[in-house]
């Protein structure tokens, strides 16, 4: 299977996005938190925009290759109910050992125009090749550079994925379907990665002490699956203005690696 370099600079939108209140608290709900907005929110109104974007790019076949793995989220200002246009771009493709790395940029604007969130959302086609000479940069997140220690665990429950795909408004069968995940290579479903990097930022948001408007950018790479029902283990740590963080799944393998949540300079 291979795929085009030529997708780099494929675009679609503005795409229009209206969240609500009861969007929002539903977010915060399926993650079992009564606080709102999440900082990973955004990527509930990213979604039909990202679909739509590997429709365009002709990628929408290559679905059951796909791996999250990377995230990078930065917001503007504080998230809240309103009207959005969030606007797509593939801006890098570039072949690594497993696969093809394809980065799509979501970017998100208020009625006023005004830039609400960015979000680099790196993902892995398995098994392909890229047709062509690489295009833009993948680049990763920073590797940590001090000690982590434990902040906490994380119970995740046979359900979490029915119950996120729900208030996230986030559809993939991998994540509901067993016969169609088995099918995909999977040993049943597994839970979304931004499910899995939401409860770990909430944890070490918590264990540090720190609001979620606080939060300006979110990052980190994805290094494996979380089976449900289990635990996930968040080590993590301080440094200045920023939050380190890793997790880990029931076996003790890391699935969330070179994790980091950047705090506005006030709430440092």
């Amino acid at each position: 299977m291979k795929i085009p370099a030529n997708v780099v600079g494929c675009r679609i939108g503005p795409i229009e996005q209206e969240v609500d209140k009861r969007w929002l608290m539903a977010y915060s709900a399926g993650l079992g938190e009564t606080a709102w907005p999440h900082p990973l929110f955004p990527v509930c109104y990213e979604w039909p925009a990202t679909t739509g974007l590997r429709e365009r790019a002709g990628l929408q076949p290559l679905n059951a290759q796909l791996v999250h793995a990377q995230h990078d989220v930065t917001i503007h200002r504080p998230l809240a109910p309103g009207k959005l246009s969030i606007s797509g771009e593939v801006i890098a493709a570039r072949e690594r050992r497993p696969g093809v790395t394809v980065v799509f940029r979501l970017s998100t604007r208020d009625v006023r125009g005004e830039a609400v969130t960015t979000t680099d959302f790196t993902v892995l086609y398995r098994g392909t090749q890229l047709q062509g000479e690489a295009r833009g940069e993948a680049a990763d997140p920073p590797a940590h550079t001090v000690p982590l220690v434990p902040a906490g665990e994380v119970p995740v429950a046979a359900t979490a994925a029915h119950v996120y795909t729900e208030c996230a408004r986030i559809w993939n069968p991998i994540h509901t379907d067993p016969d169609y995940a088995r099918a995909a290579g999977l040993p049943g479903i597994i839970l979304h990665g931004t499910a899995t990097l939401a409860l770990s930022v909430s944890k070490i948001l918590s264990r540090f002490n720190c609001d979620y408007r606080s939060v300006k950018r979110v990052q980190c790479r994805f290094s494996g699956m979380v089976l449900m029902p289990g635990m996930l283990e968040v080590r993590g740590a301080r440094q200045d203005g920023t939050l380190l963080f890793e997790t880990r799944n029931a076996d003790g393998k890391t699935v969330i690696e070179r994790g980091s949540v950047t705090l506005e300079t006030h709430a440092a």
